[in-house]
Formats: structure tokens, C-alpha cells, sequence
């Protein structure tokens, strides 16, 4: 049943990454990065189908990638998207309005954002790769240990140069904001509703707090022992998981019990375990 999920977000993901190209990125001349904007750039000079180029210039890559990331587990999963992708890229253009859904640059750069950037998500979450800069920027990762983020940089700087050449330098700062929304699009999917948020009470009347957080709230609540830097007095600190929706509860509640005690709010990508995610979600 996992792989059959995984196999499913790959190819939901291959599908929305495709319709944001055909859609909005090509009509509107937004080269966003990435071997498939490349092939955008060459195909405004020759005409050839960017679905047939992407997948030829993944092929360099992905036998590199074969190498140094992976084996048979990274090809498959890999080698499925990409070449699902390659084809509805080409496949799909009959079948679709022939200059996208408007001519509007802002739309064109927030919806083929968001649907690319959603399909790029689920392609993560299925724990596979779209092929191209992805592959590109974790073997740099390993080879000479850069960043992951600079890597991305790199190669995607090198195809926006090479569109502002292309489709002039209005199109190419619209490619550069269609690239960060898309990051931020796949960056939500990726995460879901997993994200959540944690809390640090400092304060002295820690017990009945504690107990108001696990009848009111409902959440498990953690005892560590502190020390204050500047008065060097003993403190219990209390930490809980909760969701977003129970921070304002919590607010009030502290306050009730305790006006001078002392709260931080943190940001948790995920938390897996009693009360949250399963330990079998990851599998």
C-alpha cells in the first residue's frame, strides 16, 4: 500500500508539473529553472519539443544519478517521473488552449507556481525526484559539499541568465518570482498538515498549568528542570506539542493561571507520535 501511494503522488505530481509548463509557463515565456526551462529557452529557437529535450538531457543525469544517489531505488522512482513527465508535457499540448489560460503575467506566474510547485510536492512526498536539477544539485551536495540550497542556486541562475537573453529581462525577473512561489507551494505539500507548533512555559506555579494544559488541551505536557541565567534559581520548564488551532487556547489559559509567566512559541515541521502522526504514516 505504500508504494501504491507513492506511485500515485509521482504521477498526480508529474501530471500538475506538466499542466503548469503547457499552461502558463510556456504561453507566458517564464523559463523558471531547472532542465525543463532549458528546453523551453532551445525550443523558442528550433521548435523541438521540450517534453523529448527534457528527457534527453535527464538521461546524463540520471545516470550520474545512479552513481552517487542511490542505485536501483533512486532510478526506478526517478526514472518513472520523468519520463511520465516528458510525455504529458508533449502529449497534453493538443489537447489544451494553444496560448494557456491568459495573458495575464501575474497569473501565469502565481497559478504555474502554485500547480507546479504542488506537483513538486507530491513528487517529494512519493520520495522521488522530477529528474534535472533536483539530481544536479544533490550530487554537487556530495561531491563538493555545497549546500543543497546554493546548489539550486547555481543552475538555476545559469538558465535564468540565459532566458533574460532569450524572452527579455521583464520575463525573466517574472521566471525568478514564479520559482520562489513554487518553492513555497512545494515546500506546503511537502510538509501538509504536519506542521505544528510547539511551546516553552517558564513559571512558578508550573503544576497547575500543567494540569490545566492536560484537561483543557488534552496534550501531554513535559517537566524539565531549569536554572535562570541571571538569578541562578531552580525552575520547572514546561514544554508540550500542540496544533495550531490550540495555541490560542494555551495563551489563555497560561495567562489565567500565571500573568507573569514567561511562554516562546516555536515552529515544528512534524511531530510523529502519540497524539499526532503514526509511526506507521512512515513506512
Amino acid at each position: 500500500m505504500t508504494k501504491i501511494r507513492d506511485y500515485f503522488y509521482l504521477t498526480i505530481g508529474a501530471l500538475l508539473l506538466a499542466l503548469a509548463l503547457d499552461l502558463f509557463l510556456v504561453p507566458a515565456r517564464l523559463a523558471a529553472g531547472g532542465v525543463s526551462g532549458l528546453a523551453q529557452i532551445i525550443n523558442h529557437y528550433t521548435g523541438w519539443p521540450i517534453g523529448a529535450m527534457t528527457l534527453a538531457f535527464n538521461i546524463p543525469l540520471f545516470a550520474l544519478g545512479w552513481r552517487f544517489l542511490g542505485g536501483k531505488r533512486f532510478a526506478v522512482r526517478t526514472a518513472y517521473t520523468t519520463v511520465l513527465f516528458s510525455v504529458l508535457v508533449d502529449g497534453l499540448v493538443p489537447f489544451l488552449p494553444p496560448h494557456g489560460l491568459t495573458s495575464d503575467p501575474v497569473l501565469n506566474v502565481l497559478y504555474g507556481g502554485v500547480i507546479g510547485g504542488a506537483g513538486a510536492g507530491l513528487i517529494y512526498r512519493g520520495r522521488g525526484t522530477s529528474g534535472g536539477t533536483d539530481i544536479l544539485a544533490r550530487i554537487l551536495t556530495r561531491w563538493r559539499h555545497i549546500p543543497i540550497s546554493q546548489s539550486y542556486l547555481f543552475s538555476d541562475a545559469v538558465v535564468m541568465l540565459l532566458a533574460g537573453l532569450t524572452f527579455g529581462w521583464d520575463q525573466a525577473l517574472y521566471a525568478i518570482v514564479t520559482l520562489y512561489v513554487s518553492g513555497v507551494a512545494a515546500e506546503a505539500v511537502t510538509e501538509g498538515s504536519h506542521v505544528v507548533r510547539t511551546a516553552v512555559v517558564v513559571t512558578e506555579r508550573p503544576g497547575e498549568i500543567a494540569a490545566s494544559i492536560l484537561h483543557n488541551l488534552g496534550r501531554g505536557v513535559t517537566l524539565l528542570e531549569g536554572r535562570g541565567g541571571y538569578t541562578g534559581r531552580r525552575r520547572t520548564v514546561l514544554y508540550c506539542v500542540l496544533t495550531r488551532s490550540e495555541i490560542g487556547p494555551l495563551k489563555t489559559l497560561v495567562r489565567e493561571t500565571d500573568p507573569k509567566a514567561f511562554m516562546v512559541i516555536g515552529h515544528a515541521a512534524e511531530a510523529v507520535g502519540e497524539g499526532f502522526r503514526s509511526w506507521y504514516d512512515e513506512t
